[in-house]
């Protein structure tokens, strides 16, 4: 028996809560489209994401450790991966919808720019007469502009659900609108979900990263009560397991305390709050998507423990340093000469504008596509990029 589209929004409508979002109520896209047979809409947002070039491309753009030095450091990608597994894990538990979740997750980063956070900071810089550079308002212009896989339209064409729930920093704005719907006070469900999953998945796999850099080491993790606590059930859980198999238990354990907090923390708001509606999430008096006050407690001075000893280090600042400036070179090139830029991106200069247009094309490169261009253009000679380490 095939089960066709209709058959996956009646499962929707009898298995979510009523605060969830169903597919078939979707407030639609920019462009209408006929529904697909067998895909709900937020199916079909899905996989047009994960079938975007901007999606490939997080393959090789960094996330802290430098894309390339080690075969098994997480990039853009994995980040994105594991967050939208986290965000499932979430969705399943407190019966929202998996779908939508999923979407926003696997887009959440597609308009990260190259080098990781540094390069943001770079680019945000350059930009700063011109609007600035925000990734995550990048990864709205990535699906709605940039993208063009389709001849009728610009953009992926998604649903209003999974545009809104990239734009997390605008829902707080007081009055801030979608296509004339109200994107706040809070985000809907699904949106929430995702965004804590980045928070907690990073929580965890920074650290599996910084332990296999040499960055982190069992006396230092030690210090904080979150690692200890992750350590405690690797030990209860598995007392004949050796040193390096307790650290790889410890790490999965980081993701799974924070799941778990956020579940049972979440259920008990829910509970409290009562939502009947998405509507009735995006008006509550609160986030309904949180971590307890006492996980707050642990993750705030973890937090700047990683910072402290991973992100701000030597070995990850100075291995940015270099790729950003010549970042920086790389742009300021592209805006004295945008004849050099691809056909795609010198055809919207005359609506977009110089400077935007050579942000739009230096954020959608990858880390090693960067550094060829700065080697085409003569930024950096050969025996630099000899000694610099690999990407991609």
């Amino acid at each position: 028996m095939i089960h066709r589209r209709e058959d996956r929004e009646l499962l929707e409508d009898m298995t979510l809560a009523p605060y969830a979002m169903r597919s078939f109520r979707t407030a639609g896209r920019r462009y209408p489209q006929t529904s697909h047979p067998s895909r709900s809409e937020f199916q079909r947002d899905r996989d047009r994401i994960l079938h975007s070039r901007s999606f490939r491309r997080l393959e090789y753009k960094t996330q802290v450790f430098v894309n390339g030095t080690a075969d098994h450091y997480r990039t853009r990608l994995t980040h994105t991966m594991e967050m939208a597994a986290a965000g499932r894990t979430i969705a399943r538990a407190l019966r929202a919808n998996e779908d939508l979740t999923e979407a926003i997750a696997l887009a959440h980063d597609i308009g990260h720019s190259p080098f990781g956070h540094a390069g943001e900071e770079a680019l945000d810089g350059l930009m700063r007469d011109e609007g600035g550079f925000d990734h995550n308002l990048q990864s709205c212009r990535a699906v709605e502009l940039l993208e063009r896989p389709y001849p009728d339209f610009p953009g992926l064409n998604l649903t209003w659900e999974v545009r809104a729930g990239l734009r997390k920093h605008q829902a707080a704005i007081p009055g801030a609108e979608l296509d004339a719907r109200p994107l706040g006070p809070c985000q809907f469900i699904e949106a929430q979900i995702a965004d804590i999953a980045d928070d907690l998945t990073y929580h965890a796999h920074d650290v599996d990263d910084a332990l296999d850099a040499g960055l982190l080491n069992d006396d230092l993790l030690n210090e904080m009560e979150l690692w200890r606590k992750a350590m405690e059930r690797a030990r209860r859980d598995h007392p004949a397991a050796n040193d390096e198999q307790l650290r790889f238990t410890a790490i999965r354990n980081l993701l799974d305390l924070q799941i778990e907090d956020v579940i049972e923390t979440s259920a008990a708001l829910l509970a409290r709050h009562a939502p009947d509606s998405p509507e009735a999430v995006r008006t509550a008096p609160e986030r309904l998507i949180a971590f307890s006050p006492s996980m707050r407690a642990l993750l705030e001075p973890f937090h700047a423990f990683l910072y402290q000893r991973v992100y701000w280090s030597p070995m990850v600042a100075d291995a940015n340093r270099d790729a950003v400036e010549l970042m920086r070179k790389l742009f300021l090139h592209y805006i004295e000469h945008p004849e050099t830029m691809g056909r795609k991106a010198r055809e919207r200069i005359p609506q977009e504008g110089l400077w935007r247009t050579a942000c739009d094309y230096l954020a959608g490169m990858t880390d090693r596509y960067a550094l060829e261009e700065c080697f085409r253009f003569g930024i950096v000679k050969a025996d630099q990029l000899r000694q610099m380490p690999p990407r991609g």
